[in-house]
């Protein structure tokens, strides 16, 4: 069996020292901010993104360059027999399909995995990979489970702010002036492709309370043996606010007890549009 390196982007909020402790790659996302490059977790942090982002500078998210993911790749195969790499959804960004593409030029080599996933449940699919690459199997045939488990998760996020969807366009100005004014916190949802609206809440208890419901909903139909911790990994993600986020968190594993967990930051990409304060919950399935 020959050696398969693992490789995914920042947005699964895998840090590049999580990457080295994990013994993968993390190819840093790529912002313009008022026409200069930065790159996630490179050259920008999440507390300058989020000043940026407060400054109301001119944010941009951008796709790897052609020419970075080569480098990689290349590098890794002096190394590696094959790589397996899993970039954020390809509903959410082209950088899925211009991976691609690009692999077609390595004879297999290079599997590209579209299990349109982003943030914590795209880093669950990085250690699942790992955990079968330690099984022994081939990229090819990591790809194919990853695949399969595609569908088996779900994220769904509070956002606290309406500003930067409506800067973004995804919702009016006049529906962001009365929303701030009833104080509605809309919950996004992202399954599979897209991120969609799911619910207005009137305030953050609120919004927690429909997250929570929506999460259990899922595990109850998917897993009517009602034993979760079994079945699902259980995540929880932010932007921006640690000690939200920890509160979060509690109350998380409080409603779904002995759930393997694991919270992180939410992408900066996602976070563009969400902005500050946002409170996200999520599980995958156990492969």
């Amino acid at each position: 069996m020959g050696k398969t390196a693992i490789v995914t982007d920042s947005n699964s909020g895998i840090t590049q020292k999580e990457a080295r402790e994990l013994g993968i790659s993390v190819l840093p996302m790529p912002f313009y901010i008022d026409e200069e490059l930065y790159f996630e977790e490179i050259t920008l942090s999440q507390d300058e993104f989020y000043k940026k982002l407060e400054e109301d500078k001119d944010i941009k998210t951008s796709q790897p360059a052609p020419g970075d993911v080569l480098d990689l790749w290349e590098k890794l195969l002096e190394e590696y027999d094959e790589i397996v790499y899993i970039p954020m959804s390809s509903g959410l960004s082209s950088s899925c399909e211009t991976a691609s593409m690009l692999a077609q030029d390595y004879d297999g080599r290079v599997q590209v995995v579209d299990n349109q996933r982003i943030s914590v449940t795209q880093r669950q699919s990085v250690l699942d990979a790992l955990k079968l690459r330690e099984e022994g199997k081939s990229a090819v045939e990591i790809k194919e489970v990853l695949l399969k488990e595609k569908f088996d998760s779900g994220i769904y996020i509070m956002v606290d702010t309406l500003k930067y969807l409506k800067k973004g366009g995804r919702v009016t100005p006049a529906a962001a002036a009365i929303g701030t004014m009833l104080s509605l916190k809309p919950v996004l949802q992202i399954h599979g492709e897209k991120l969609d609206a799911y619910a207005k809440t009137r305030g953050v208890k609120m919004a927690k309370k429909k997250m929570i419901a929506a999460v259990r909903k899922e595990l109850e139909e998917r897993f009517p043996d009602g034993d979760f911790a079994k079945h699902a990994h259980l995540e929880a993600a932010y932007t921006g606010d640690v000690q939200a986020a920890e509160e979060w968190a509690r109350e998380l594993q409080e409603e779904f007890p002995g759930m393997d967990f694991n919270m992180n930051p939410l992408s900066l990409s996602v976070a563009c549009h969400i902005g500050y304060g946002a409170l996200a919950a999520a599980w995958s399935h156990k492969i």
